[in-house]
């Protein structure tokens, strides 16, 4: 194609000969969970908000899409691509700028990761709050394009309340800064917000100004285990009452996932024998000369001595801790085990996800061929779902969906509780979504974003 070849000059002007890749070099690189991430005719490589601003004007002016990149850790085909498309990816752009430690504020670049940006806070006695198993590879620009959750989301709230200011580039080049630094500033519509979960549909983030908290002194971990959904329910009502704020984690695992997790290779004795039950795993941050490791066992001895949880073990040191969160993280073991597997999170009401678990299992195990996997942050109402299987067939995965995401409209739910709507859940979207909403998303996009060269067919 004679105007992709015109179009890789200019860009390689922009930035560099050695940082515009052609289709058959981005075949060679690493597609994350999707396939067709990596489907475009070029990819770009900027090395600073000027240089994105110059490629994104390029790309637009030549009538191309532009699919930004980050880590490639999302599971709903937000950053997959098609010939003809041109990536810019901000793998360059891993600057963490300033820390802030009276303020508690971070200013980085948006390709930086987000375990890189919890090690920059920790040395500076601080955190940052969000916290996810692919911490090693995404990006905190892709954790503000999809409004990311993770483990942490009951205390710390989802990425969206982690984020102070962003910049960010538009359609037609033009670099938007919104770098607020400030906890609190009324002035007019909060800009950040437009481009907080919108998957690079209206613009792409090159800076943010992320919110730190104080580190804890002291932390507990606890793996339980419990009879049934019920004592679940009960067991997140007495934490909450019990240890209010410092309360920091709340999840759990049906038997099938726990099973699977703790059989791979290399992970040893399990830190609970296998049963027909369910396993919740809780953590408890303390701050000050607060005894957070006294206040936790007393809690955890109450719900023994109520018949909550039928047994319990802490952890003891910082590997221990560490093999209780590799249980429940590792959820790339569904993969491991049976080939291939299909990934859901959907948002609920906690007293729903009992029933709900009980109906898409017995649905999901009408097909003999695949396997049922059901874990997740049930403390802020997230539940994940893997299907496990050997042969992809289409029809089946439709079959699937449609039951993973039929109740949702009538529970009051949501399709996508943290993964966000990409392709994948776009069929979905009015599950959760009304028709005035859906409708606004669109005004927003053309308005924006007004011959869609963003991120195009996504979301919306």
């Amino acid at each position: 194609m004679k105007d992709i070849a015109k179009l890789a000059r200019t860009l390689r002007e922009v930035v560099g000969a050695g940082h515009v890749l052609d289709a058959e070099a981005i075949a060679e690189r690493d597609p994350g969970y999707c396939p067709d991430n990596l489907r475009a005719s070029l990819l770009v490589r900027p090395a600073d908000t000027g240089e994105v601003s110059a490629a994104c004007r390029a790309i637009a002016g030549a009538g191309r899409p532009i699919v930004p990149h980050g880590g490639l850790t999302g599971l709903v085909e937000g950053a997959a691509t098609e010939a003809g498309d041109v990536i810019v990816s901000l793998e360059r752009m891993t600057r963490i700028e300033d820390v802030d430690a009276i303020a508690g504020t971070m200013t980085v670049e948006a390709g930086a990761t987000l375990d890189s940006v919890q090690r920059a806070a920790g040395g500076h006695g601080l955190m940052f709050g969000l916290d996810i198993g692919s911490r090693g590879s995404c990006t905190i620009g892709g954790n503000i394009a999809t409004n990311a959750g993770g483990a942490r989301v009951l205390r710390y709230g989802m990425m969206r309340d982690n984020v102070l200011g962003v910049e960010a580039v538009l359609a037609d080049g033009q670099v938007l800064s919104a770098m607020n630094r400030l906890e609190k500033n009324n002035a007019g519509y909060d800009l950040k917000h437009l481009f907080i979960g919108s998957e690079g549909t209206l613009g792409l983030v090159t800076r943010a100004v992320l919110r730190l908290r104080q580190a804890p002194a002291s932390e507990r971990t606890a793996l339980v285990f419990l009879a049934d959904f019920e004592a679940v329910v009960g067991l997140f009502a007495l934490l909450g009452r019990e240890l209010a704020a410092n309360l920091v984690a709340f999840e759990v695992m049906w038997p099938e996932y726990y099973a699977l997790t703790v059989s791979q290779a290399g992970y040893g004795e399990p830190p609970l024998a296998v049963a027909d039950g369910l396993y919740g795993v809780v953590e408890a941050f303390g701050w000050g000369h607060e005894d957070i490791g006294g206040r936790f066992e007393g809690v955890l001895e109450t719900a023994l001595n109520e018949g909550l949880v039928a047994d319990a073990v802490i952890a003891k040191s910082e590997a221990e801790r560490g093999k209780i969160w590799r249980c429940r993280e590792d959820a790339d073991a569904v993969e491991r085990t049976h080939g291939r597997g299909w990934s859901y999170d959907v948002g609920l009401a906690i007293p729903d996800i009992g029933s709900y678990v009980a109906e898409t299992r017995a649905a999901v195990e009408r097909f003999p061929d695949l396997a049922c996997y059901f874990y997740g942050h049930l403390g802020d109402g997230n539940l994940h779902i893997s299907i496990g299987f050997a042969d992809h067939d289409p029809a089946t995965r439709r079959a699937v969906e449609r039951i993973v995401y039929a109740p949702i409209a009538r529970l009051g739910g949501s399709v996508s509780a943290e993964h966000g709507i990409g392709l994948e859940k776009k069929p979905y979207l009015a599950y959760s979504r009304t028709a005035s909403e859906i409708a606004l998303m669109r005004r927003l996009k053309a308005a924006l974003d007004p011959h869609g060269v963003f991120n195009p067919g996504k979301v919306v």
